[in-house]
C-alpha cells in the first residue's frame, strides 16, 4: 500500500481516543504493516503510554528525579529507546524562535516496524505562532506557509526516515491552531464517538470547520506554494467513526445510550459529511464499535502492552484472559475495517 495518514480526533475529550490510537498501532503493526504514531496532542498522553518515566524525562530532556531518589537506575544517555530532544516540539523550535525551519528528529522505536515521534508539553507554546500565520498563508506569505506546514514536513521527514505505510496522528479535543495544522497535513480523519450529546456537538462544529479548513487551504494557499516546497494537500476525507461504548451503570440507563447512538449516523452525514441524510438509521459509516475494556486497561497500563497482548504472568486470567482474546478480535476487525476504508477512499 502507499503510504497515508490518518488523523484520529474529536471535538470533544474523553472518549478514548489516544487508547485507540495506542492499540491501532499496535494492531496494524501486527498486521504487517510499519507504523509510525505522531504525538501532536500537547498534553503528550499518547507518548506517555508508549514510553515509562525514565525515557519521557530523557526524551524532554529533564533532571531524573526518579534516578535522584534512587527509585531506578541510571542508564548512559542514548543507550535505550529515545534521545534527549528528539520530540516534536524540538523539530518546530526553531521556527517558533526564529532561528531556522524545522530540525531534523528521530522517532523512537518502540518495537520492530513501530515508531513514535514522541510529544511534548512544550508544544503548546507553538499554538499562538500557528494561529498569527493562518491568515499570512492567505496572501501567499512564504515564512507563515513554512510555519503552518511545519508539521508537515516533520512527519513526511519521520516516516521517509523509518519507511512507514501509515501514519497514525494523535490530537487534543479543540479547534485550535495547532490541531489546524495537525489535520490539514493528514490524508483521512478517524473519529472516536461516545454516544452522548457532547459527542454529537462535537460532530456539528467539527464537521463544517473541517470543510472551511480544506477550502481555505486547497483555493487559497496551496495555489501560491512554492514550486518545489513539500506542503499538504489537506485530504482530511472522513474514513468513518468509531463507537466507544460507555461503562453502563444503573444511573445510566441502556435507553439513554440507544437514544444518541440513533441519533449519530444522522448528525455525522449532514455535518461531517455535509450530505443530506438518506435514513436516520443508515450507518455505513460506523466502522465498528468497541466495548469498555476499562478492567483490562490497569493491567495494560502496568505491563506496557496492549490490552489485547496481556499475558497470564500479566494478571490475565481466567475469564479476564477470555476478555483478552474478545478485545483482540474487536481490535483485529476495526484495524481491518479502516485498511479497508482508506482503500476505498483512495480508489475514488
Amino acid at each position: 500500500m502507499s503510504r497515508t495518514s490518518i488523523a484520529l480526533f474529536n471535538n470533544k475529550g474523553g472518549v478514548g481516543k489516544t487508547t485507540l490510537t495506542y492499540h491501532l498501532a499496535h494492531m496494524f503493526r501486527r498486521l504487517g504493516l510499519t507504523v509510525l504514531a505522531v504525538d501532536l496532542d500537547p498534553q503528550a498522553n499518547l507518548t506517555s503510554m508508549c514510553l515509562d518515566e525514565t525515557e519521557i524525562e530523557e526524551i524532554w530532556e529533564n533532571p531524573s528525579e526518579l534516578i535522584a531518589q534512587g527509585a531506578v537506575p541510571s542508564a548512559l544517555p542514548g543507550t535505550g529507546r529515545v534521545r534527549s530532544g528528539q520530540t516534536i516540539a524540538d523539530a518546530v523550535r526553531p521556527i517558533l524562535e526564529g532561528t531556522g525551519d524545522v530540525a531534523r528528529v528521530e522517532p523512537a522505536e518502540l518495537q520492530d516496524g513501530l515508531w513514535l515521534l514522541a510529544g511534548s508539553l512544550d508544544l503548546s507554546r507553538f499554538e499562538d505562532k500557528l494561529s498569527n500565520e493562518w491568515f499570512k498563508t492567505f496572501a501567499g506569505d512564504i515564512a507563515a506557509i513554512r510555519t503552518t506546514t511545519a508539521f508537515h514536513r516533520v512527519m513526511e521527514q519521520a516516516a521517509e526516515a523509518v519507511h512507514a505505510d501509515i501514519v497514525l496522528i494523535d490530537v487534543g479535543p479543540n479547534l485550535g491552531a495547532i490541531n489546524r495544522s495537525a489535520l490539514i497535513a493528514a490524508d483521512t480523519v478517524l473519529m472516536p464517538l461516545a454516544a452522548d450529546l457532547f459527542s454529537l456537538k462535537g460532530l456539528s462544529n467539527l464537521g463544517p470547520t473541517l470543510r472551511e479548513w480544506r477550502r481555505n487551504w486547497q483555493q487559497l494557499v496551496l495555489p501560491q506554494v512554492p514550486k518545489g516546497f513539500s506542503a499538504p494537500r489537506a485530504g482530511m476525507r472522513p474514513l468513518g467513526y468509531v463507537i466507544m461504548q460507555p461503562e453502563m451503570r444503573l444511573d445510566r440507563p441502556v435507553k439513554a445510550y440507544e437514544r444518541w447512538l440513533e441519533r449519530i449516523p444522522w448528525v455525522y452525514s449532514a455535518a461531517v459529511l455535509g450530505e443530506d441524510p438518506k435514513e436516520l438509521s443508515d450507518d455505513r459509516h460506523r466502522i465498528a464499535t468497541l466495548r469498555n475494556y476499562r478492567s483490562l486497561m490497569p493491567l495494560a497500563h502496568d505491563a506496557r502492552k496492549p490490552m489485547f497482548d496481556l499475558k497470564a504472568a500479566d494478571g490475565a486470567l481466567g475469564s479476564t484472559q477470555k476478555y483478552v482474546q474478545t478485545c483482540y478480535r474487536e481490535f483485529r476487525a476495526l484495524a481491518e475495517g479502516v485498511l479497508a476504508r482508506t482503500e476505498e477512499l483512495a480508489a475514488e
